[in-house]
């Protein structure tokens, strides 16, 4: 399969967001973007590899973390790293992701699962533990940009208006598994045998959308370029009133007020990952979105690129 293939989308009206599983992919709206185009797959390590033997990039997660940004963080942390998923030995308290999320020195996108492992057979997987600035720096060196929430939802969709899934509205139509996710009902600690992956795969290992892109549900979460915003905004009043080529909200309203001590903005990721379980993260569908901080990569996060004839809005 080829890798670095785009997928020119015609855009159009298409209804945004979900009324019907987490709030704030509420309301559904709907909203016009302009054509684009969007790369196949999410960029691989290969791809990447490329980029930073051209420019000698060094990313977010291969530099020492600011301590200003961390003031309580033991100095251990304050060093280069990455957050890598590790289960636990059995089951635990779903509401504490401490259990199962690991600050582990030496993780970065080279290293995936922390030192001793390697990219050298993962040369198709998606690349990982990229912050947003990474993304953009690729984005920018490949002479495109990070898609905007409503465009990364738009392709995702693939002309389903409405539907659940990027294929349909079953999970798992006919039994068959349709993506990179967490199989089996003991998240986070074993998962099933039903797919031969256990934490990402390589890129088109599954079925393409109505659009023919692949993985835009599971294997990795996507950076998008909207600022986070806690829920939708309403649907317009009348037709006249859709928004075109909306943008998310401000980088002041970004910050996660349950963290006041953390005065790092956020970024809204799509599509869900390896790691979303039926039983505790059902987040692999086209409305599901969470906020990212926009320093932190972890390794299950990921991105893609779009194009475009002509600008969308301000950027973020």
């Amino acid at each position: 399969m080829t890798t670095d293939s785009w997928v020119g989308l015609p855009g159009g009206l298409f209804t945004m967001g979900s009324d019907d599983h987490y709030p704030e992919e509420a309301p559904t709206h709907r909203v016009r973007v302009s054509p684009f185009s969007i790369q196949r797959t999410p960029v691989t390590n290969a791809q990447f590899a490329a980029f930073v033997r051209e420019t000698r990039y060094v990313t977010e997660a291969e530099r020492p973390p600011d301590p200003a940004d961390f003031p309580d963080a033991p100095a251990a942390n304050l060093q280069p790293g990455s957050l890598v998923f590790t289960p636990t030995p059995g089951p635990v308290d779903l509401r504490h992701i401490s259990q199962w999320w690991m600050w582990t020195p030496g993780a970065s996108w080279r290293a995936p699962s922390g030192p001793g492992s390697s990219v050298k057979r993962r040369q198709d997987h998606p690349v990982v533990h990229v912050s947003h600035a990474d993304a953009q720096a690729y984005a920018d060196w490949a002479g495109a940009d990070l898609p905007t929430e409503a465009e990364w939802e738009f392709a995702a969709r693939g002309g389903l208006e409405g539907a659940a899934y990027t294929w349909g509205d079953e999970a798992r139509p006919g039994g068959r598994v349709m993506a990179n996710t967490w199989e089996g009902l003991d998240f986070p600690w074993r998962r099933s045998g039903d797919t031969p992956w256990q934490r990402t795969s390589p890129v088109g290992s599954f079925p393409a959308n109505g659009y023919d892109l692949f993985d835009m549900a599971g294997n990795v979460w996507e950076w998008t370029s909207d600022w986070w915003t806690a829920v939708h905004p309403d649907d317009a009043a009348s037709a006249c009133c859709v928004p075109q080529d909306p943008r998310g909200g401000a980088v002041e309203t970004s910050y996660d007020a349950a963290q006041p001590q953390f005065r790092i903005a956020r970024r809204t990721v799509k599509g869900g990952s390896h790691l979303c379980a039926d039983t505790y993260c059902r987040r692999y569908r086209p409305a599901a979105r969470r906020p990212q901080m926009v320093d932190t990569g972890t390794s299950h996060l990921g991105f893609r690129c779009v194009r475009r004839d002509s600008p969308t809005g301000a950027e973020g």
